[in-house]
């Protein structure tokens, strides 16, 4: 259940930069929805844990993993659009 919150929290927050903020306009809508989802899973499962927002039993919901699930994922938006608007990647 978290994986996949985890993943949709991500594509979401790369749907609302493509859609409205206009990062990474050059590369369309579906890469900023894989970038997202990719730093919402890695947000999730790697940082979170770190940081002690992990749940304690493996299957259960936190609401503290999905926020810094959003918050990897969107420092990934950011930093895809920084090197894209530096070397055109």
């Amino acid at each position: 259940m978290n994986i996949a919150v985890w993943l949709l929290a991500g594509g979401f927050l790369g749907w609302v930069a493509f859609a409205f903020l206009k990062l990474n306009d050059e590369r369309g809508r579906i890469v900023s929805i894989l970038i997202g989802a990719a730093g919402g899973y890695l947000g999730g499962s790697v940082v979170a844990p770190m940081f002690g927002a992990a749940a304690a039993l493996p299957g259960t919901y936190t609401i503290a993993s999905v926020l810094f699930a959003a918050g990897v994922a969107s420092a990934f938006l950011v930093a895809g659009n920084l090197i894209q608007n530096r070397w055109g990647v």
